[in-house]
């Protein structure tokens, strides 16, 4: 069921659930690993959240395509013996458990590492597996909230929005794929398999980016600014006659070739817009003189203009749009799923282009809960009522 990639051969047993865990084993198995997901007897929660097709979930389906199912309940010992039989096997192991759950079953890091000394262990939870908060319950809002990304996003005085998609889950999961991968490479150059720790709170801290910098620089604390840069200007969202244009002028050279393709050579030569650092000092006004001239004509013509000029731009997409975009098409962004239950499913593309190996337009369907029991079975020398 693996398709072929740099991971070709590699298993990993998949414990995780909902979305952090899951989206980390789903780039693996993108990038060609065999991913084998152990779930409890009533399944992924995920798997009840919607939205459904024909009864099944499709937010399950998006993040567990072209995995493999088992349902084990590691409180029965022939269960146990199934799970073991399988890290005898595997590559890795991925769980997103509150910290202390593996250990209390029995499989926690230091027993697995001793018993199966080549097999990577790498967990995502919310705080991570040390610090004080390391043993509390998270959920992505959660950690957008304490991680300080919900006080950088919106409109100054607006009311808390979250990130439009779950950027705290998101990035755990792209980070444990991150560090998985190093620590693959590790093993092979010296033998020694390593745990994995990654907090979806440090995740939120790291992707502050600028934000850091900008309170232990200056100790101002950011807050929103809408549909802007905190750095850059004019690097914004400007209203034109019938919408919005993105336009970023990220250097000094690009916003003198702005001025110009908008007839307001003017502004490239006005002391107060003669550098980035001035620029941002000045945004509110400068803002206003671009839009002066943007809403004398609509998105889609402006937009004709500055790509003609070379200048970076474009319109703000709703999904529909981005969907239909050429490039979507083009980098093979929207793959094909023929499901047996929900019958075909669009779902999204995988981002990670690699010249040695095909970029299929379909993808095998995310399996129904226990769906490979047999051949899983069959494969440890196992039957259903015990070894063969």
């Amino acid at each position: 069921m693996a398709q072929p990639g740099p991971l070709s051969g590699i298993t990993i047993i998949d414990m995780s659930r909902i979305l952090a865990g899951p989206y980390c084993t789903l780039l693996l198995a993108e990038l060609g690993a065999r991913v084998i997901k152990v779930e409890a007897p009533q399944g992924d929660d995920a798997r009840e959240y919607g939205p459904f097709k024909n009864g099944k979930s499709t937010y399950f389906a998006s993040v567990n395509r072209g995995k493999e199912s088992i349902a084990l309940d590691l409180k029965s010992e022939a269960d146990r013996e199934i799970f073991e039989r399988l890290l005898d096997k595997a590559d890795a192991l991925v769980e997103n458990f509150r910290p202390g759950t593996m250990e209390r079953l029995g499989f926690g890091w230091e027993k697995l590492h001793e018993r199966y000394p080549r097999l990577i262990y790498a967990a995502a939870s919310g705080f991570g597996h040390t610090g004080p908060y390391s043993k509390y319950p998270s959920y992505d809002m959660v950690v957008q909230g304490l991680g300080g990304i919900m006080s950088i996003t919106g409109i100054p005085d607006g009311p808390l929005v979250r990130v439009g998609t779950s950027v705290g889950d998101l990035a755990g999961g792209l980070y444990t794929a991150i560090a998985l991968n190093a620590a693959f490479l590790h093993r092979e150059r010296t033998g020694e398999a390593t745990k994995v720790d990654v907090a979806l709170f440090d995740c939120q801290l790291a992707l502050l980016e600028n934000a850091i910098m900008r309170y232990t620089t200056t100790g101002e604390i950011p807050g929103p600014l809408g549909a802007r840069h905190p750095s850059i200007t004019p690097f914004e969202a400007l209203a034109t006659s019938d919408g919005h244009i993105i336009i970023a002028a990220g250097n000094d050279g690009l916003f003198v070739k702005l001025a110009q393709v908008l007839g307001r050579s003017d502004l490239a030569e006005n002391p107060s817009y003669k550098t980035n650092a001035l620029r941002n000092q000045h945004q509110p006004v400068l803002k206003a003189e671009l839009e002066s001239v943007l809403q004398g004509n609509t998105t889609d013509h402006w937009i004709a203009v500055l790509e003609k000029a070379g200048l970076p731009c474009g319109p703000v997409n709703n999904v529909a749009q981005a969907l239909a975009h050429p490039q979507t098409d083009a980098r093979n962004m929207l793959i094909s799923v023929d499901d047996p239950v929900t019958g075909p499913l669009k779902l999204a593309g995988n981002p990670m282009k690699l010249s040695a190996f095909a970029d299929p337009t379909t993808r095998a369907p995310a399996p129904d809960l226990d769906a490979d029991r047999a051949k899983i079975l069959r494969e440890l020398g196992m039957t259903p009522s015990g070894p063969a």
